[in-house]
């Protein structure tokens, strides 16, 4: 790791308030009683009950509402595509992003389904695009180095990265932002996620390692290769900055950085898959209470993610065998979290409405 340059502040790590607490515990009683007294059999909502629980802690208030949900895709590009981890070319990252500005990719149309702002961000992609209209650029650098040679970033680049990602949520913030997402697109990035995940969570890269956007047996073999050599190379730390900067990306420290600043805003956070949930890891291994502030939208199709979310302890709403990245599961999510205030902050009680509850008798009698 680089020495940061002198006129450069490094990243300062938020502190987060943890939820659920003594000092929520009159809060949650309140929540639980209003959540069990709408008019419908007690848990007959099922997870949405849990989501409403979580929402109205964040918010810290009996009638939660979601206001302006947005989704920041993150792009950027990744050295170790040079050593052939993927199928396709590190230009599909820059096509990919004029596809996303032009509105025709999954996540454009389901986030105008869902009613849901969009947000495309230049984290370091290898071909600048100054000039193209919609894009936030935040680029770092033309994307990270190579990590099977040497670290992806410096510390400088980390610390920028991950203060871009924390200045883009206070954006939004500002806006009236107070549920959030994120995305990615890059090249060779399941590569970046799963040597995190292996890393972060101490477990073999043949355990994290899988198809990415569609590997071959022979190319899945050449890949777990690579990226095991990789880990080699680089010395294990105690430290999630260093490993971040190690094996990340640019895309993936912006989201890191992003999500301690959502948490830090008090937003509710949906998390998407794979490469969102690696960059959700490494906040987690900086700031634990960072999972209070999180819902988590699906389990995807690629293999690691079952087993990050075992880690995280994490519930996910869907199971759709999604496996595209962009923040498409989140963005299938946020209408199940806006549904789940809704009903929290609408619904009537049995006792508003006139209804009658079920009697002890009535319980005993199943």
């Amino acid at each position: 790791m680089s020495t940061p340059h002198p006129s450069l502040a490094p990243y300062t790590v938020p502190s987060l308030s943890s939820l659920g607490g003594a000092e929520d515990e009159a809060l949650i009683a309140r929540l639980r009683h209003a959540i069990d007294t709408k008019t419908k059999p007690l848990g007959s909502l099922g997870m949405l009950e849990d989501i409403a629980l979580r929402v109205g802690l964040i918010q810290q208030s009996l009638r939660p509402v979601v206001r302006r949900p947005v989704i920041i895709v993150f792009a950027g590009d990744h050295g170790i595509a040079a050593q052939g981890v993927s199928p396709f070319p590190q230009a599909v990252t820059t096509q990919m992003v004029m596809n996303f500005l032009a509105g025709g990719a999954a996540i454009n149309a389901l986030s105008r389904a869902g009613d849901i702002e969009l947000e495309i961000v230049d984290a370091g992609i290898a071909t600048p695009l100054a000039q193209a209209s919609g894009l936030v650029d935040c680029s770092v650098g033309p994307g990270t180095r190579d990590f099977s040679l040497e670290p992806a970033m410096d510390a400088v680049q980390l610390a920028q990265a991950m203060a871009a990602g924390a200045q883009r949520v206070a954006y939004h913030a500002a806006l009236g932002t107070n549920t959030i997402g994120f995305g990615e697109m890059g090249i060779a990035n399941t590569s970046a996620a799963a040597c995190l995940m292996s890393r972060l969570c101490n477990l073999p890269i043949d355990s994290c390692v899988g198809r990415g956007t569609g590997l071959d047996d022979a190319g899945l073999a050449h890949k777990q290769a690579v990226l095991g050599a990789a880990l080699a190379r680089h010395p294990v730390s105690g430290d999630p900055l260093t490993t971040l900067a190690t094996f990340g990306g640019f895309e993936i420290a912006m989201m890191t950085g992003a999500y301690l600043a959502a948490a830090q805003a008090r937003m509710t956070i949906v998390v998407d898959g794979f490469i969102a949930t690696a960059a959700l890891l490494a906040a987690h291994a900086l700031v634990p209470q960072v999972l209070d502030y999180c819902v988590f939208a699906h389990a995807s199709g690629e293999t690691g993610h079952r087993l990050m979310l075992d880690r995280l302890g994490a519930r996910p709403l869907l199971g759709l065998g999604l496996r595209l990245g962009e923040g498409t599961g989140t963005a299938l999510a946020i209408p199940l979290v806006r549904a789940a205030a809704a009903f929290l902050s609408e619904m009537a009680s049995f006792e508003s409405a006139g209804v009658s509850e079920r009697t002890e008798a009535d319980n005993h009698a199943g």
